[in-house]
């Protein structure tokens, strides 16, 4: 059965990289008694993985981790012990089965949501909303995207599905995944840019909130994929 799991990455944690978020989920497992699924082979490992890695220094709400057991467990039996086992920074949200056939997240997700605030002393003098509204009304948002190995000039415009912006924080739906991948660090650096200001390494505050598939006018969130797991292991459709 195969199962995803949508968990929080906040506080401390937020400071861990993806291979040791990964290292604790395989302990976490255990320690709860998921009953996992191992790959065949000379070297079995647990059978999971993740959407999309988080940069480090970043918190959310919204992670994704697709695992498969070898039978069914209510879905609230395993979030309450899954948490039990957890540390301060990780807190299990779902635990839900996905249906056959269903692609694994990494595969699937194609677009984020991202709160982007400030911290303390780096709040902009600049409107964001009239700043955000004149970069995103020219043709096109041309910025420097680097690669590990390479780097090329590319409008971000597309890419940038929508955002809301209030005083003291951006709202932004942006384009993640395999084929074309943004982040919010990128539009902020144009955003900066385009009113004539340098952005500080240190200055922003980011939360990543969801994360969704499908094509961007009709993205469904990764959580909305699965479906809870009753006390008889039944999946019941919500």
């Amino acid at each position: 059965m195969k199962i995803r799991v949508r968990f929080t990455k906040s506080g401390p944690m937020k400071f861990i990289g993806h291979l040791d978020v990964m290292h604790f989920f395989q302990q976490l497992l255990r320690r709860s008694g998921i009953p996992i699924a191992y790959s065949t082979g000379m070297s079995p490992h647990q059978i999971m993985s993740f959407a999309l890695p988080l940069g480090i220094g970043l918190e959310s709400v919204g992670e994704y981790m697709d695992i498969e057991i070898n039978e069914a467990v209510p879905s609230l039996q395993a979030v309450e012990c899954m948490n039990r086992h957890s540390v301060e920074g990780i807190e299990i949200l779902s635990f839900k089965a996905l249906p056959e056939g269903a692609l694994n997240a990494m595969a699937s997700v194609t677009a984020a949501d991202y709160e982007v605030g400030f911290r303390e002393g780096f709040l902009p003098s600049f409107d964001l909303s009239a700043a955000m509204t004149g970069l995103f009304e020219r043709d096109s948002v041309t910025v420097l995207k680097k690669t590990k190995k390479s780097e090329k000039e590319t409008d971000i415009k597309p890419l940038v599905y929508s955002f809301e912006a209030f005083k003291d924080r951006l709202l932004l739906k942006l384009s993640c995944g395999s084929v074309d991948n943004i982040k919010p660090e990128l539009v902020m650096k144009a955003l900066y840019g385009y009113h004539g200001t340098e952005l500080c390494d240190y200055a922003l505050r980011i939360k990543r909130l969801d994360m969704y598939t499908g094509e961007r006018d009709e993205l469904k969130s990764l959580d909305s994929i699965g479906s809870d797991i009753d006390d008889q292991g039944d999946n019941n459709r919500v």
